[in-house]
């Protein structure tokens, strides 16, 4: 898609895009509008079969190369390859649509989980602060109500340092090529996978249309939202919530606080112009030097009939933005950030979704086991790497891939997957919820968070909550905002209470509660 074609749908995105250096801006479309395929795949009545028996690979596919694993995707695949690689000594392939270890985000993390890459053994501490950009004093959230009542919660380590990922992706990806066994293949996009009883052999396509097969003990599926393989598994259904997130890394901001992180805040009432409707989000981030990150995001049921397209909800980001910051005169942006974070409820006592085949593991993304309230895939990701990847190594050595063991190497956490649940509060729903709906919950949930030792409110926005603590918070909000009951009965239903009770269930008598 060419810029010139949104100049009219799309005048706000047309006339900063077009503001981008020479071509940045038609390039950031392009990949926008390649993330937006996205709400046209989950409509399809039957999902692509890019999964297939040995069988049926073609018989004149020349096999170009064999390897331990080999990835399909290049972003928080990168992370995971380079720890194999360096790490445990297995030959690894990356593979890429794009140019492996470049982001359409940054990442926000605190210090203290960022410890573990460095308990991979393949990143020093000084090449881990290297990679963060600024470190914030505190962060806080709020969410709009009348100034009588308004809190806004002051929360330390949480979130507060920026991260450049492109950095941290770069020095995964030095560290996986130093590697003799490490190699990675810029544009080259997954097309199938052939399962054998021993291997599997992967089909990649690059740029002219070419085919290629590499041979592997087992495929790491690290595409994404927009993974074929995930679609398949889950029977074209991968996700049941998301939220789309747009935003921008811009400077010339008047009243911002570099020392400060806005982890979440709203400044209005649900929008009504869209569907059945949305709450509308802001996060604030300082960067480097100048630069300031803000992002406008929403939580939403996957089938709601919300427009949930990023391109319509950058429109709406240049529309809003100076309600959230004052924008100076020497205001200027840098590059666009976006993505679609996913989210799956698991309806049992614990995993639930399809992660992995035989001889095929799904990775960030791709698997959603993540929180989307503040912990996305990266955040995931991080916490579990030295477990999925020492994991990982022992059962290639044992030389089990089956589906079942592949899935116990997953980043599945069962206080992450019962915490998930209270995302459903937050997608607006203006056929049961009064537009302020949202913020008076989130503020009662702040004033309650207030009232509690400080350790309650990093648990929560860090998805480490415990079991106790999590029903200590619920029955105090209930206490205070007696309306959530019948919210619970409108947005949750009996399907969905049950669905949180079981997810409850499984995390009190889980062994990694």
């Amino acid at each position: 898609m060419k810029l010139r074609e949104i100049r009219e749908s799309h005048p706000l995105v047309y006339r900063n895009f077009s503001a981008l250096p020479e071509g940045e801006g038609e390039s950031w479309l392009g990949r926008i509008t390649e993330l937006d395929r996205y709400w046209e795949e989950v409509q399809r009545s039957v999902p692509a079969t890019v999964l297939l028996p040995g069988s049926e690979l073609p018989p004149d596919a020349a096999v170009e190369g064999e390897y331990d694993l080999v990835y399909a995707g290049g972003t928080l695949g990168l992370l995971h390859a380079a720890v194999m690689a360096r790490g445990f000594g297995r030959s690894v392939l990356v593979a890429d649509r794009h140019v492996a270890g470049c982001s359409t985000r940054d990442w926000n993390i605190s210090r203290r989980e960022l410890g573990q890459l460095e308990a991979t053994g393949i990143f020093s501490a000084s090449e881990i602060d290297g990679v963060i950009v600024r470190r914030y004093r505190t962060g806080w959230v709020e969410f709009a109500a009348e100034p009588s009542v308004r809190k806004r919660l002051f929360i330390d380590e949480v979130l507060d340092c920026a991260l450049d990922a492109d950095k941290l992706l770069g020095l995964a990806r030095e560290k996986l090529c130093s590697a003799s066994s490490g190699r990675v293949l810029d544009y080259h996009t997954f097309s199938r996978c052939f399962s054998f009883p021993e291997h599997v052999v992967v089909e990649l396509l690059d740029r002219a249309g070419g085919r290629h097969y590499v041979k592997a003990s087992c495929m790491i599926d690290a595409m994404g939202v927009l993974s074929p393989v995930a679609m398949q598994l889950n029977k074209g259904r991968p996700h049941t919530h998301v939220c789309p997130t747009v935003g921008t890394i811009a400077s010339g901001f008047e009243d911002v606080d570099y020392d400060v992180g806005e982890i979440l805040a709203s400044t209005g009432p649900a929008d009504l112009g869209h569907g059945s409707g949305r709450q509308l989000i802001w996060e604030g981030f300082p960067a480097k030097g100048d630069e300031y990150i803000t992002y406008l995001f929403f939580y939403d049921a996957l089938e709601s009939d919300n427009d949930k397209s990023l391109l319509s909800l950058f429109e709406e980001y240049f529309v809003r933005i100076g309600e959230y910051k004052k924008l100076g005169e020497s205001f200027r942006i840098h590059r666009p950030v976006f993505g679609v974070i996913p989210a799956y409820s698991h309806d049992g006592f614990q995993l639930a979704r399809e992660v992995s085949a035989d001889r095929v593991q799904l990775l960030g993304d791709a698997a959603a086991l993540n929180s989307p309230l503040t912990f996305c895939g990266f955040g995931s990701l991080v916490r579990n790497l030295p477990r999925m990847t020492g994991g990982l190594d022992e059962a290639l050595a044992s030389k089990d891939l089956s589906r079942g063991r592949l899935a116990s190497l997953s980043a599945y956490e069962p206080n992450v997957a019962s915490m998930a649940n209270l995302m459903k509060y937050m997608c607006f729903d203006r056929r049961t919820d009064a537009p302020n709906f949202v913020n008076e919950l989130m503020n009662e949930v702040m004033i309650v968070l207030d009232e509690l030792p400080v350790r309650y409110r990093q648990a929560m926005f860090r998805d480490e909550m415990q079991f106790d603590e999590l029903w200590t918070v619920l029955l105090k909000v209930a206490a205070r905002y007696p309306a959530v009951l019948k919210a619970t009965w409108d947005k949750l239903g009996v399907k969905g209470s049950s669905v949180f009770l079981k997810n409850l269930v499984g995390w009190k008598f889980s062994s990694t509660r």
